[in-house]
């Protein structure tokens, strides 16, 4: 087998254990990340420059081979036997290949599936606006939107557009009209195709990131104008990501974007993953759901207050990270040292488990 093709075997490994990712290095043993751990493949030879290299040749067509010399990186999408589906992105380091290949589950599961309240498909139900799942990458962001976009597309009758930086889940269109545009292949970046979507008779557009201040500034026009807009931000919890969205606009136009943002905003979801005490992971949210309250402390530019609301506001389906923290504690589903290492006040979480602090941590 010649030594690109030998990615196929690691492949076919991450898939079997039920991988979420597969890293491939020189001067380390294929290795893979299985519930948050990375775990070599110690039995596969140590990587050489040149097995990398061949792989990386073996995965990419000449178009991404391209953009990897020009540009020093390239993501895709592909497909191994059309059994599973790998986001990958192949890199330079030190002169060298790497890649990076993240599984894509095909089975789109639902929010009671991930163990993440059914309130926020009430999130879809809304007929313009701008909702947000923030988080760590890799912490299971695209998924929970998933479980959104198929929902819509299951009780609707909606034209719902895509734009992502890969593909990663493909919908098997039913009562919707489903679109999955990819940037580099059906269209240059994401602000030109968010553009064009105004354009298509869209009811809902899915954008995979808000990485620049154009797409920013087009997201929120597009939900001023009668489009619900779904996207994902690298932030840690609601406040963090307003101020985010905010300060990447100039001084000059803060003010009039807090005033846009503070109308067209609906909800944040801020979510990590953290190791189940009975293996695999769980996730663990923040539920923002705007109400007059957030609004207002948008508007006046004061974010800091947003934490107290949500925790104040658990009657109308907003929880706070501690409280959902202390929630799977109590269920025993994440050890409690665990549950220390993301809580945002470990002691309000320690009083919300009942925990003095010389208690043991598991």
């Amino acid at each position: 087998m010649a030594n690109g093709e030998k990615i196929k075997d690691y492949l076919a490994v991450a898939a079997q254990q039920g991988a979420s990712d597969l890293h491939v290095a020189v001067g380390r043993h294929p290795t893979i990340r299985i519930d948050g751990k990375l775990i070599p493949l110690s039995q596969e030879p140590m990587l050489t420059p040149d097995d990398t290299a061949a792989m990386g040749d073996f995965l990419m067509d000449d178009v991404r081979k391209k953009e990897f010399e020009s540009d020093g990186q390239v993501d895709f999408a592909y497909n191994f036997e059309d059994r599973v589906r790998f986001r990958v992105n192949v890199f330079y380091q030190q002169g060298h290949t790497g890649i990076v290949m993240r599984v894509i589950n095909s089975k789109i599961r639902t929010l009671e599936e991930l163990d993440i309240s059914p309130i926020v498909y009430e999130f879809s139900n809304f007929s313009q606006g701008l909702f947000l799942v923030t988080g760590p990458v890799g912490h299971g962001k695209s998924t929970t939107l998933a479980a959104l976009i198929e929902h819509i597309n299951q009780t609707k009758e909606h034209h719902i557009v895509t734009i992502e930086d890969p593909i990663e889940y493909i919908y098997t269109p039913n009562r919707c009209i489903i679109n999955q545009r990819e940037i580099g292949e059906d269209t240059h970046d994401f602000p030109a195709a968010l553009r064009a979507a105004l354009r298509e008779d869209t009811n809902v557009i899915l954008l995979g990131e808000l990485r620049d201040l154009e797409t920013i500034s087009t997201a929120i026009t597009a939900a001023e104008t009668g489009h619900l807009i779904f996207a994902t931000l690298h932030t840690n919890d609601s406040a963090q990501t307003i101020d985010r969205i905010v300060d990447s606009f100039p001084a000059h136009q803060q003010n009039q974007v807090r005033s846009q943002l503070a109308s067209v905003l609906i909800g944040v979801l801020s979510q990590r993953l953290l190791p189940r005490t009975d293996g695999g992971r769980v996730p663990v949210v923040e539920i923002m759901i705007k109400n007059h309250a957030i609004e207002n402390l948008i508007r006046e530019n004061k974010t800091y207050q947003i934490d107290t609301v949500i925790d104040t506001s658990q009657k109308d389906g907003m929880i706070s990270l501690d409280k959902s923290l202390a929630n799977l504690v109590k269920r025993g589903v994440v050890r409690v040292d665990y549950a220390m290492t993301y809580a945002k006040n470990r002691d309000y979480l320690r009083m919300l488990i009942g925990q003095d602090n010389n208690s043991p941590q598991n």
